[in-house]
């Protein structure tokens, strides 16, 4: 059985992850299925929108599976495997829009995959954390780095150095993710949010995402520049001129990212 299952449907490609007996437990086979998965929905042309779950009803994903903790590598040995590569790195080169629907667990390198997405879904019964150093070990697949962006230093520190959970109210309140649904309603309003994204122009949609991404690293003058030049070739494209008839004439545009 494939410990990652890929559907696509409507312009978005579904990615599950499908270990729902481990509670989707990051196996090195999944790492390796999942980062397949995105480069391939990046590589097609037909998919605009990636969406990133957790088979079965207990977990988003539980983080590392701890059976395979077993033999650690040395130090130079692990350094190698993960840099300057790593099994994370097709979300970071994703254009496409990644949305995180998140149910039940979200742990350790669990939150670290929603960590990596765009947007994040969760349901009320969510529960978020992070509890690496509490097993003598820390975050490796960026949440030391992602987290302190998206919910300031202190929450970011409270989280890792406890290992104190969340649910997903509080998660929305420290803005970890953008909205909490009932459960029952994740898969409706995951897949709403998802056609929305679909139907909006993907070349706007992917410079909007590379333009967001660098105002984390880039000095505000450098990234008001690149804005400008990202909407100077977005205002030469077909999709700006459908977008301009579609208005005049009163009718939905047909967008081709071109």
């Amino acid at each position: 059985m494939s410990t990652v299952l890929t559907e696509t449907r409507d312009h978005i490609a579904w990615v599950t992850l499908n270990r729902p007996e481990a509670m989707n437990a990051l196996s090195m086979q999944l790492r390796a299925d999942l980062a397949a998965a995105m480069r391939a929905a990046e590589a097609d042309p037909d998919v605009r929108v990636v969406v990133v779950r957790g088979a079965g009803d207990r977990a988003f994903c539980v983080g590392a599976d701890i059976k395979e903790f077993v033999e650690v590598p040395s130090p130079p040995a692990y350094r190698q495997a993960r840099v300057p590569e790593s099994w994370i790195s097709p979300f970071d080169h994703t254009k496409k829009p990644i949305i995180a629907s998140i149910h039940g667990h979200c742990l350790g390198g669990g939150l670290e995959v929603a960590l990596a997405c765009d947007i994040r879904i969760a349901a009320e019964d969510a529960s978020f954390g992070l509890p690496e150093t509490g097993l003598g070990i820390m975050t490796g697949v960026g949440g030391s780095q992602r987290l302190p962006r998206m919910v300031g230093l202190a929450q970011a520190l409270d989280m890792i150095l406890t290992g104190d959970r969340i649910d997903g109210k509080r998660a929305r309140e420290i803005g970890l993710v953008t909205r909490v649904v009932p459960r029952a309603d994740l898969a409706a309003e995951t897949e709403a949010l998802a056609l929305r994204l679909a139907a909006r122009p993907p070349t706007a949609m992917a410079f909007a995402k590379e333009a967001v991404r660098a105002a984390q690293d880039l000095p505000l003058r450098d990234g008001m520049r690149l804005e400008v030049d990202l909407l100077t070739h977005l205002l030469n494209t077909e999709d700006r001129l459908e977008a301009a008839r579609a208005f005049r004439e009163k009718r939905k545009p047909q967008f081709t990212g071109r």
